[in-house]
């Protein structure tokens, strides 16, 4: 029996509200929300999460046939993990994720910085995560602009520097778990396409583009994304 494990990210809410429709469509399956991200100390890299994330499910009895499910910082963790312990992972289903250090638009940390200090420039990072989940169903959305506040943007920056400095390269064509990528076509920030990256580099992994999803799509376009994990579990 497997065991869907969910990894949330900076974006779409900060916390595991972001897998509001999974947590209904997989019974059993867990969400934890980070530390760092509405309670505890947020930890320093990727590796430290991972071990964070590992401890969370050893805890719980959760220690094989996992499925790690995830984006953006989760997605990194579930890669980290995937390579760190090959052997209480199954498969991985991982979106807006580089296998090495990310390029940013100039100003995306001072930006969340500066929304830290001055209510005006706060505002305006409100207003850019809002766009940035324009494809989420209203309700939600709001749900998740509630997170956001109560997380605030010092903890996206902080997630921020810890994806961009994430880099497996080295490892990354070692990959054991069996690996599905999914792209939002329709992301608002059009970021490098470095997914293809980590298809092209691992043997057997799986590549799907999603039209009418973004950042976001577990949260953008569940039925779809839904299906296409039950399909990916279904052939382990």
């Amino acid at each position: 029996m497997t065991q869907l494990v969910f990894l949330h990210g900076p974006g779409a809410g900060a916390c595991a509200d972001a897998y509001h429709y999974q947590r209904l469509h997989f019974p059993g399956s867990v969400a934890p929300t980070l530390p760092g991200h509405l309670d505890g100390m947020r930890c320093p890299d990727v590796a430290r999460y991972t071990e964070w994330v590992r401890g969370w499910l050893w805890a719980q009895g959760l220690n094989r046939d996992l499925v790690l499910v995830g984006y953006t910082l989760g997605a990194s963790i579930a890669l980290q993990y995937g390579l760190d312990y090959p052997d209480e992972v199954k498969g991985l289903v991982i979106m807006t994720v580089a296998a090495r250090p990310k390029t940013r638009e100039p100003g995306a940390y001072d930006m969340r910085l500066r929304a830290a200090e001055d209510p005006k420039v706060y505002e305006e990072w409100l207003q850019f995560q809002r766009r940035a989940m324009k494809f989420v169903g209203p309700g939600l959305r709001e749900r998740l602009m509630e997170r956001h506040r109560e997380v605030g943007p010092l903890s996206q920056y902080h997630d921020l520097k810890t994806i961009d400095a994430f880099d497996v390269r080295d490892r990354i064509a070692t990959l054991r778990p069996k690996l599905l990528l999914l792209r939002g076509m329709d992301d608002p920030g059009n970021p490098p396409e470095y997914e293809k990256e980590i298809h092209e580099a691992v043997p057997g992994s799986r590549y799907v583009k999603l039209d009418g999803a973004g950042h976001f799509p577990p949260t953008e376009i569940p039925e779809r994304v839904n299906a296409l994990i039950e399909e990916f579990v279904a052939g382990l």
